[in-house]
C-alpha cells in the first residue's frame, strides 16, 4: 500500500475541513476523496482503504454503518448521539462491532468538540496497521518464494554429484567416438556436437560448486560474527 485513501462520506462541506484540519501531519499522508451520501449505497468495489462517515443527519446512522461495513473495510462513523459512560473509542468496541468505531460529535458543557481530533489520530493508526499488515504479507510472499529457490538450490546440490558421474561417462564416450577412424562426417559432427555440450554442462556445474563453497564460506563468517556480537552484548550485559 504505497499511498493509502480515506473516503470521506458527507454532504456537509465545513465536516470535510475539520477532518482535514485535525489530521496528523504525516510523511506519507492518505489521499481524501470526498463523496456525498447520496452515492453510498453500493461500496464493495471502491477503492479505499477507510472511510470517514457523517451520520450526523437522523436515519444516516444505521443505513451508513450497514453499507460501510458491507464493503469490508475500517470504518470511522461520526453520529450525534451524546457521549455515554463507557467511551465511545474504546479499543474493544473497534474489535467487536465488525471494523466500526463510532465517535459523536456532541461534547460535554459546551467544550469544543474532539471528534476532529480523534477521528484524526484514529484514522492515521488504522491506517498504519494497513500499512504494517501489508508489508507482513509481502515478507511472507517473499519469504515463500525464497524457501522454494532453497529447496530447489538444494535439490541440484544433492544431485550435482549424480551428474557429475553421468557427464563424465557422456563426455569419454563422445571423445572416443571423435578419435574413431573412418567415422563418418555426419556421425563425427554429431559426436562432436554431444561432446561440446557436455563440456559446456560440466563448465555450469563446475561453477554451481564454486557458488556452493563460497556460499558455505559466507555462511560460516555470518555466524562468527553473531557470535562475536552475542559475546560482546554478553560482556557488555555484566
Amino acid at each position: 500500500m504505497s499511498r493509502p485513501t480515506v473516503l470521506i462520506l458527507s454532504t456537509n462541506p465545513a465536516f470535510v475541513r475539520e477532518l482535514a484540519a485535525h489530521w496528523p501531519s504525516d510523511p506519507n499522508p492518505p489521499e481524501f476523496t470526498v463523496l456525498e451520501q447520496t452515492l453510498f449505497r453500493d461500496l464493495a468495489g471502491s477503492n479505499f482503504d477507510l472511510a470517514i462517515a457523517d451520520a450526523t443527519s437522523p436515519g444516516s446512522r444505521s443505513k451508513l454503518k450497514k453499507a460501510l461495513t458491507a464493503a469490508g473495510r475500517p470504518v470511522i462513523l461520526i453520529h450525534a448521539v451524546k457521549h455515554t459512560n463507557r467511551s465511545p473509542a474504546a479499543p474493544r468496541e473497534f474489535a467487536s462491532d465488525c471494523g466500526v468505531i463510532e465517535l459523536s460529535n456532541q461534547s460535554a458543557g459546551g467544550a469544543k468538540p474532539l471528534w476532529p481530533t480523534m477521528a484524526g489520530f484514529l484514522g492515521r493508526e488504522i491506517l498504519r496497521r494497513l500499512q504494517a499488515e501489508a508489508r507482513a504479507r509481502d515478507a511472507e510472499a517473499i519469504c515463500v518464494a525464497a524457501q522454494a529457490e532453497a529447496t530447489l538450490g538444494r535439490y541440484i546440490a544433492e544431485m550435482r554429484h549424480n551428474v557429475n558421474n553421468a557427464l563424465t561417462s557422456v563426455l569419454g564416450n563422445a571423445e572416443l567416438l571423435t578419435f574413431e577412424p573412418g567415422l563418418p562426417a555426419q556421425v563425427f559432427a554429431q559426436a562432436e556436437t554431444i561432446l561440446n555440450m557436455a563440456l559446456r554442462l560440466h563448465e555450469i556445474f563446475r561453477r554451481f560448486s564454486s557458488l556452493e563453497e563460497e556460499l558455505s564460506v559466507a555462511a560460516r563468517h555470518h555466524g562468527s560474527v553473531k557470535e562475536n556480537v552475542a559475546g560482546r552484548s554478553a560482556a557488555a550485559g555484566k
